[in-house]
């Protein structure tokens, strides 16, 4: 869960390779598993009573799962107990606490970058520090062991599901595969070739496995969209718009895919998701192009290409028009004060994309 103090342990980050045949085969659901769209810092915290952590890195997800033991995770907006095969979702950036009890006072402070210290003043606490590969805590042979994941930058293409989430969310053994954290753990301590895309890919597995199933449940509100998929009409359109971003969409062609008329179409789609195709069109692009812009290094022509405009001008106009801030000023910035942070797409906003290469036209 975090390094020893004052030392920095681990930054975790990989290129997001841009090619529009990598572009094509992201969703909203499978942007939560795409390694090449973020960097995850996974470790396995041995620890004997008492202890407390403060966990302020900021980072926007984080997993905490409890392998053996048990620990109280405040949240700030609630707060639970975990025991083994429990797993948390912790949706930053407000920090929060794990330790042995409610009442032990956290002892060091991770910050952003892994970075641990000492809390002043906290008197009688077991040194924390490193204990061995991908392990950290007071206590090598510690009655509680947790597993930890956390995600630094998950790509804007999700960012509406994980908005869905609320501060804390807890699964228990019957509801999801609580197997899984079984197979992290088998893999936690080998340093094979390859073992960072393997614990990546069992990480992300338990990832979308809990937002899945958080998002089954009746008191969960995920985005319209999500729901509309189920819709025979309105799925098979957004199953285009999501897996072809660049192809020349009009209504009418995602009409003859769905097999239904332009009307029922518009009708449909604008009912369930809430805005009509061509807005819901417009966002997707811009979303994926954002993602392109702030992870890898392709040309404003490639990336227009690839989300379906006919000129990085097109792009660019669309950009400031929606976001009002540029492309080039974007990927400047890493997106940090740009990126929308509520997941809504449109954010009240009615647009239509007549520069797009597909976006007019019924």
């Amino acid at each position: 869960m975090a390094p020893h103090p004052g030392e920095l342990i681990h930054v975790a980050g990989t290129r997001f390779h841009t090619r529009a045949s990598t572009l094509r085969r992201m969703d909203p659901v499978g942007g939560l598993l795409d390694p090449r769209a973020r960097g995850a810092f996974i470790l396995r915290s041995l620890l004997s009573a008492p202890w407390s952590m403060r966990i302020e890195d900021e980072a926007p997800l984080t997993l905490v799962a409890v392998v053996r033991g048990s620990a109280f995770l405040d949240a700030g907006t609630a707060a639970t107990e975990i025991v083994p095969g429990d797993v948390a979702i912790v949706r930053g950036p407000a920090p929060y606490t794990v330790s042995d009890s409610p009442g032990t006072a956290p002892q060091v402070a991770i910050g952003p970058e892994q970075v641990c210290r000492p809390i002043a003043g906290v008197v009688g606490a077991r040194p924390m520090g490193p204990l061995g590969l991908r392990s950290w805590g007071n206590d090598p042979a510690g009655g509680t062991m947790l597993l930890t994941g956390t995600y630094h930058s998950p790509a804007e293409i999700s960012r509406s599901l994980l908005s869905a989430l609320p501060g804390l969310v807890v699964l228990r053994p019957g509801e999801w595969d609580s197997g899984l954290v079984g197979h992290v753990m088998h893999e936690v301590d080998r340093d094979a070739p390859g073992q960072e895309v393997v614990l990546d890919r069992l990480l992300d597995l338990i990832l979308i496995t809990a937002v899945r199933t958080w998002l089954a449940r009746p008191e969960a509100h995920p985005p319209r969209w999500y729901t509309a998929q189920d819709d025979p009409i309105v799925g098979a359109a957004l199953t285009c718009i999501h897996g072809r971003p660049d192809r020349r969409w009009t209504v009418a062609t995602l009409a003859v895919e769905a097999r239904c008329s332009r009307a029922a179409l518009a009708r449909r789609f604008t009912e369930l998701v809430g805005v009509p195709p061509m807005t819901y069109l417009t966002e997707w692009r811009l979303s994926c192009a954002a993602d392109l812009l702030v992870r890898g290094d392709a040309t404003l022509e490639a990336i227009a290409r690839a989300v379906g405009y006919a000129s990085p001008f097109a792009l660019s106009a669309a950009f400031k028009r929606v976001r009002g801030v540029s492309p080039r000023t974007l990927r400047g910035d890493g997106s940090a004060h740009h990126q929308r942070q509520d997941g809504s797409y449109l954010g009240g906003q009615t647009v239509q994309d007549p520069v797009a290469v597909g976006g007019v036209g019924e």
